[in-house]
């Protein structure tokens, strides 16, 4: 059985920083691309950002471009979303996502069907 359990989240004040990790059990972690989703209240879930199995391709959303990292540690089976330069609209509920397969385009990357498995997700919120 897969799990994915994220942590890190939590409150800080705008232009600030978080870094949110998700362990990832139950199957090979090296062999599939990671996925960053996020969800704020009354709007759909969207893409953040996500990582091909080896790290060597990343791709990102327009609106967190040059201020989130997305990485992973294949030996700690564990990926990471760094968030710097916090934005009150980036005020949701995080939740990391394993893929299907090991390094999806990035038009798959971006959708929620590209993924299989989902954590519980993590709270941020940014204050003004």
């Amino acid at each position: 059985q897969v799990q994915l359990v994220e942590s890190g989240g939590g409150l800080v004040q705008a232009g600030g920083s978080l870094r949110l990790s998700c362990a990832q059990s139950g199957r090979t972690f090296s062999s599939y691309a990671m996925g960053w989703f996020r969800q704020a209240p009354g709007k759909e879930r969207e893409f953040v950002a996500s990582i091909s199995a080896s790290g060597g391709f990343t791709y990102y959303a327009d609106s967190v471009k040059g201020r989130f990292t997305v990485s992973r540690d294949n030996a700690k089976n564990t990926v990471y979303l760094q968030m710097n330069s916090l934005k009150p609209e980036d005020t949701a509920v995080y939740y990391c996502a394993g893929g299907r397969r090991s390094a999806p385009p990035s038009f798959y990357a971006r959708r929620a069907v590209e993924y299989d498995y989902w954590g519980q997700g993590t709270q941020v919120t940014v204050s003004s």
